[in-house]
């Protein structure tokens, strides 16, 4: 059985769904903030790795990692919401069936908790 990181054509995709992503969120007046003062290329560059995992592809990620990586950004849960809506409609746009968009956001929404502020 393949992984949605597979079907989904590999590195090259993934990095071009993160990308346009990530043209998504930096139009969001509400995340945009989020993201003052970033290398870009190298955020999507980490990202791309992050979705590889996320999809089952060859990158690995703890969640020990994400929680450090976001404790000092103070992510509100309604920021976190609009983030997963606009990745599940990117997504959709890439063509990405239905099932494997559902099991991103349920991978996404399952690691809430680590990004999301206390």
């Amino acid at each position: 059985m393949s992984t949605i990181f597979e079907r989904c054509g590999g590195f090259a995709t993934v990095r071009r769904i993160v990308s346009d992503f990530y043209e998504r969120v930096l139009a969001s007046e509400n995340l945009q903030g989020y993201f003052a003062g970033i290398d870009m290329p190298r955020l999507v560059d980490h990202q791309t790795k992050f979705m590889t995992a996320i999809m089952g592809g060859p990158a690995k990620f703890t969640d020990q990692q994400l929680e450090r990586a976001h404790a000092r950004l103070g992510v509100r849960a309604g920021d976190y919401a609009e983030l997963v809506a606009l990745l599940v409609e990117t997504l959709e746009e890439h063509g990405l069936p239905a099932e494997d968009v559902r099991t991103v956001e349920a991978a996404l929404e399952a690691r809430r908790t680590l990004i999301v502020a206390r």
